[in-house]
């Protein structure tokens, strides 16, 4: 729990001031005095005051912050102020004031990216290593082994590219293209794929899966590595490098098979035959039974050596600063393109609003990719960084978003929109922001 909090505080924290941070700089250069940059809300722990009067304090609940100036509509501004106040600049300023901040998103993503590129990526080949029936997948030619190119015209050369283009297809209709090829030396083939609202209202706990690929992995040969102590293999007498050979005069070849047969015999005698330094050894396990959902499993309590993966399917690119830079756009666009586009779904019914994700998500997210490794975390730091210039960007009001359409009006109207309407939209625009708010927590518990 410790790790999750400190995990999504520095992520929102970061985050959260650069945010506030591109308010505040370009409210500066357009002159506008600036009362008080916060990063958090509620009770201020730390407060300073600067030199030119702005006060600079960090508040209790790290879950938003906010960039207060000299307005106004707020209070009665002294003739000698009115020059820096917000509201008395040109429509032009104020857009740009308030585009500041999810573009100083956007900008702390590509930076973030580029960081992870210059440290230099490391990824896995798209290899197949199996096709499931009756999948979008099963009505091309891809065999296991073949190494994927392009989906949907768009290029794959990892897991995770092949993630993001299935995650940009969910609802979709129509004819696509899977590009392939068996190795280097094949000629590359092309087949097409009719999808037809592929995914539409359900939760894509696995694209992969459910567009019908199986990653390939290496053999795993069923040694153990470990045996964990008051297990039920300890107490049968398994030895750390153990390799099964039987289970009940069944021959085992690889360890996802003797994982199977442990699972479906919960509380059962099994008699297991392992080769012990060249010699064979007759074990008989009874396997813990463990609640998994509404069924009961089989629990040995045994890890196994891990698969030696072939160093051809392992891929590294190194990034010079330019390059990074250019990659760190690139990932921001596609980023930004996915959370658009998965928004606009949402509104149109294609992607469940179960999908939506809150503070409880976020923390978890967080800290399992600070777990994962440094990049990983800054992976997550970016994509979140994207999703908070997008969101602050709708055109709700309260949101960066809904001024900005406010101040577009203005603009084309050449006078401001009135009091009453732009109070009236802020209500709906804080009812509808609460409700989402609301539906986003419920489904962290849901998923709990």
């Amino acid at each position: 729990m410790i790790e999750s909090i400190l995990s999504i505080v520095v992520a929102l924290g970061v985050l959260i001031t650069f945010h506030e941070f591109g308010h505040f700089f370009i409210a500066r250069c357009c002159g506008v005095k600036v009362l008080r940059f916060s990063v958090g809300f509620g009770k201020p722990i730390l407060r300073y005051v600067g030199k030119t009067g702005t006060e600079y304090t960090l508040a209790m609940i790290p879950l938003g912050g906010y960039v207060r100036m000299l307005d106004g509509r707020e209070g009665n501004v002294p003739e000698s102020l009115k020059e820096q106040a917000f509201d008395h600049k040109p429509v032009w300023q104020r857009i740009a004031i308030v585009a500041a901040g999810p573009i100083a998103n956007f900008i702390l993503a590509i930076l973030i990216y580029a960081l992870v590129a210059l440290m230099g990526i490391q990824y896995l080949v798209p290899k197949v290593g199996n096709v499931l029936p009756d999948s979008p997948v099963s009505q091309t030619h891809l065999r296991p082994g073949d190494e994927l190119l392009a989906i949907d015209n768009k290029p794959v050369s990892s897991w995770e590219d092949v993630n993001l283009v299935l995650a940009d297809l969910i609802g979709d209709s129509g004819t696509i293209t899977v590009r392939y090829q068996a190795d280097e030396k094949s000629a590359k083939q092309e087949d097409k794929i009719l999808l037809n609202r592929w995914m539409a209202g359900k939760e894509p706990t696995n694209l992969i899966a459910s567009f019908g690929l199986q990653p390939w992995q290496p053999k795993v040969e069923p040694v153990i590595a470990q045996v964990l102590k008051d297990g039920a293999a300890k107490k049968a007498g398994f030895q750390v490098k153990d390799k099964v050979i039987k289970v009940d005069n069944q021959p085992v070849t690889d360890w996802e098979q003797f994982v199977q047969l442990v699972q479906n015999h919960p509380g059962s005698s099994l008699s297991v035959t392992v080769d012990r330094a060249g010699r064979q050894v007759n074990l008989t396990l009874i396997p813990q039974s463990v609640a998994r959902g509404n069924t009961d499993v089989g629990y040995a309590g045994l890890a196994v050596v891990p698969p030696t993966w072939d160093p051809g399917l392992i891929r590294e690119r190194e990034f010079g600063l330019l390059q990074s830079l250019v990659y760190g756009a690139d990932q921001t666009w596609k980023m930004v393109s996915l959370t658009v586009s998965s928004i606009g779904k949402m509104l149109h019914g294609l992607i469940s609003i179960d999908n939506l994700s809150g503070p409880i998500t976020i923390a978890k997210v967080a800290s399992a990719s600070a777990e994962s490794g440094l990049q990983s975390f800054l992976t997550f730091m970016a994509y979140l960084s994207v999703s908070l210039g997008v969101l602050n960007l709708l055109p709700i009001p309260v949101l960066d978003g809904g001024h900005l359409v406010f101040f577009g009006i203005e603009a084309i109207r050449r006078k401001p929109v009135s009091e009453r309407v732009q109070g009236l939209a802020y209500r709906v625009g804080a009812s509808l922001l609460f409700t989402l708010m609301a539906i986003a927590i419920f489904n962290d518990i849901a998923r709990l």
